[in-house]
C-alpha cells in the first residue's frame, strides 16, 4: 500500500494573496468543488476574522457538498495580554463551522520582538492557549510555524520550542514554513532532521514559498526527510513569486515518489483542475508549466519526433494521459517528417501523405517558416498546407487583387474602403465594402465576392485577431505576423499570415480563414458520398 502524504491548497487565502489576483466569493467556491473533485485533504478556504468576504465564505461553503477535502479555516495565535476566550479572531475562526483550522505562529526571535512587539515567553504562551483552546472545541489544528527556517538560523532552541509549545498543546500536525522562501533543499533537510529527531512523535508538515525558485524541491526534500504533509498552491499562485506549486508536487508525489497525495488517488483530471483555477483567476496558464501545461508534452524537433514515432516513451518521462493532457508535435522550420505523419495523425484529416508529399509539405513549411511564418498556434494554416498537397486539389476562389483605402475625413471620421476582385466558380466578382477599419473592410468585401456561392459562409466570423512584430529594430519596416481565430459556432481554428505590410498580412490570415471551412466541407461531402450516405 502507498504510503500516504495529506495535500492542503492554500488557493484560496495564500493565493489571493498574489499580484493580480481577486476572488470573488463565488469564485472561491467554485474552486473549492474543483479541489474537492481532484482529491486533496484540506482545502483553506481564508481567514475568517481578518475580512467580511473571507466570512462570507465559509457560510456559504457550509452548502458545498464536498466528497474528499476538509474545509479549513486560517488564523493567528491570540493576541498578546488577551485571553484565548476574548479574541474576536479565535471566536470567528469557532463561527465558521469548519472542522479544521490553521493557526499561525511567530517561530523567530526576531518577529516576536520586532513584529509582534512582546516576550519570547507571551509568545510561547499565546501558541499553548490556542492551540489547546481550539482542541477544546474539538477542531483538528493544524500549527503553520511562520518563518521556522529563518527562527531556526537565529536561535534553534527558541524555534523548536515554539513547536514543543504547540505539541504540548495538542496540535495534530506542526507545519514548517520557509515563509521567505530563502531557504535551500540541503537547509531543508538539515533542520527537519533535527526537528525530528527533538520530536520524534509528532507530525510534521511542509508549507514552502518559491522565493529562490526551489519550493517544489524543498516540498519532495521534506517528504523525503520525514513530512507526512504538504501545502502549496494550484499553479503556484502566492505573494511574490508564489507558493509550491500543487500541479507539480501532486504528480511527483504519486507518480516518481510512490505516495498517494489525493484522497482518491485519480490524477487524471490534475489539468483541467489547472487551467480551470487559472480561468477563474483570469490568468493566463504557463505553457510550460510540468506536467499541466500545453508545451509540457510539445515536441519540435525532428529527432524527437522521428523516436516517438517508434516509441512514444523516448521523449516523454511519463504517459501525458495520467495527468490529463496530452501529447502534442509541432510543425516548424526544425520539423522533420516524422512530425509532418506526427500531427497529420493527431488533427486526424481522414488522409494520408505519400513520402513525396510529406517532403514536399515539409519544405514547404520551412520555406514559410524562414519567411517569417509559424504554424505552432496557427494550425489552420498548416492544415491547409496538407489540404493544398493532395492530388486534385482546386482552390474554392482565387483572390486576382484588392485595394484598401483609409481615408481621414475633415469631421475627424476614419473611413475604411476595400475593393476585391475574385474569381469564383469561373466567374470574376468584383466588390467593394466599408469597415471599421481595413482588416474588416476585407472581410467584408470578400464575403459580398464568396456568399453567393457559398452561402455556409454565412456563420463563420472573426473572433480574434492578434499582431506580433518580428523584427522590432526594424521599426515601422518591421515584419509583421498577423493571427486570426475564426469560428462557425461550432469548430475554431487559427491561421496566419505574414509581411512587412499589415495589411498583407492581415489579408493572407484572413483568405485562409475562408478557404479552410470550405476545403473541410468538400472532404466531409466527399467521405459521405464514398459511403454511400450522401
Amino acid at each position: 500500500m502507498a504510503r500516504r502524504v495529506s495535500v492542503l491548497d492554500t488557493t484560496l487565502r495564500d493565493g489571493s494573496q498574489m499580484e493580480g489576483i481577486s476572488f470573488s466569493v463565488d469564485d472561491k467556491l467554485r474552486i473549492a468543488a474543483k479541489l474537492d473533485e481532484l482529491g486533496v485533504a484540506y482545502i483553506e478556504g481564508g481567514w475568517p476574522g481578518s475580512n467580511s468576504k473571507d466570512a462570507e465564505f465559509f457560510a456559504r461553503a457550509r452548502h458545498l457538498e464536498l466528497r474528499h477535502a476538509r474545509l479549513a479555516t486560517f488564523g493567528s495565535t491570540r493576541r498578546k495580554g488577551v485571553a484565548v476566550e476574548k479574541d474576536p479572531s479565535i471566536q470567528a475562526i469557532l463561527q465558521a463551522g469548519a472542522s479544521v483550522a490553521v493557526i499561525v505562529g511567530k517561530s523567530s526571535p526576531m518577529h516576536v520582538t520586532d513584529v509582534l512587539c512582546t516576550s519570547l515567553d507571551e509568545n510561547l504562551n499565546m501558541i499553548r492557549d490556542t492551540v489547546a483552546y481550539l482542541k477544546a472545541h474539538g477542531l483538528e489544528v493544524l500549527y503553520d510555524a511562520e518563518h521556522f527556517f529563518d527562527g531556526y538560523a537565529l536561535d534553534a532552541e527558541y524555534a523548536l520550542a515554539t513547536l514543543e509549545a504547540a505539541h504540548e498543546a495538542g496540535a495534530d500536525l506542526l507545519v514548517l514554513c520557509d515563509t521567505n522562501g530563502g531557504t535551500l533543499p540541503t537547509g531543508v533537510q538539515e533542520v527537519i532532521a533535527a526537528t525530528s529527531a527533538r520530536l520524534p512523535e509528532a507530525r510534521l508538515g511542509m508549507h514552502a514559498h518559491d522565493d529562490t525558485g526551489v519550493a517544489v524541491a524543498n516540498t519532495l526534500v521534506a517528504v523525503e526527510a520525514g513530512c507526512v504533509h504538504v501545502q502549496g498552491t494550484m499553479n503556484g499562485y502566492g505573494e511574490r513569486c508564489g507558493n509550491a506549486d500543487l500541479s507539480t508536487v501532486i504528480p511527483n508525489l504519486e507518480l516518481k515518489m510512490g505516495y498517494r497525495a489525493l484522497a482518491n488517488g485519480d490524477l487524471s483530471i490534475l489539468t483541467e483542475a489547472s487551467r480551470y483555477i487559472s480561468e477563474i483567476a483570469n490568468l493566463r496558464p504557463s505553457s510550460q508549466a510540468p506536467y499541466v501545461g500545453e508545451s509540457a508534452f510539445a515536441h519540435k524537433g525532428g529527432l524527437h519526433a522521428s523516436a516517438l514515432l517508434k516509441n512514444t516513451d523516448s521523449y516523454q518521462h511519463i504517459d501525458p494521459a495520467l495527468v490529463g493532457n496530452r501529447m502534442r508535435v509541432l510543425v516548424s522550420e526544425l520539423a522533420g517528417r516524422g512530425n509532418i505523419i506526427h500531427k497529420l495523425a493527431e488533427m486526424d484529416l481522414g488522409t494520408t501523405l505519400s513520402p513525396e508529399q510529406t517532403r514536399t509539405v515539409t519544405e514547404r513549411v520551412k520555406e514559410r517558416e524562414s519567411q517569417g511564418y509559424q504554424f505552432e498556434g496557427a494550425e489552420g494554416s498548416f492544415e491547409l498546407i496538407i489540404r493544398r498537397a493532395q492530388p486534385g486539389y482546386e482552390a474554392p476562389f482565387e483572390v486576382l487583387d484588392f485595394i484598401v483605402l483609409v481615408e481621414k475625413r475633415s469631421d475627424n471620421d476614419i473611413l475604411a474602403e476595400a475593393t476585391v476582385k475574385a474569381r469564383v466558380n469561373g466567374q470574376i466578382m468584383h466588390t467593394a465594402a466599408e469597415g471599421d477599419g481595413p482588416v474588416n473592410a476585407l472581410d467584408t468585401a470578400m464575403r459580398k465576392a464568396l456568399l453567393p456561392f457559398y452561402p455556409e459562409l454565412e456563420p463563420v466570423h472573426l473572433t480574434d485577431y492578434k499582431v506580433r512584430i518580428i523584427d522590432p529594430q526594424s521599426a515601422t519596416a518591421a515584419l509583421t505576423r498577423v493571427l486570426i481565430d475564426a469560428s462557425n459556432g461550432q469548430d475554431t481554428w487559427t491561421t496566419v499570415g505574414c509581411s512587412v505590410n499589415i495589411i498583407e498580412a492581415s489579408f493572407h490570415a484572413l483568405i485562409d480563414s475562408l478557404e479552410l471551412p470550405l476545403l473541410r466541407r468538400a472532404s466531409a461531402q466527399e467521405i459521405l458520398a464514398d459511403t454511400g450516405t450522401a
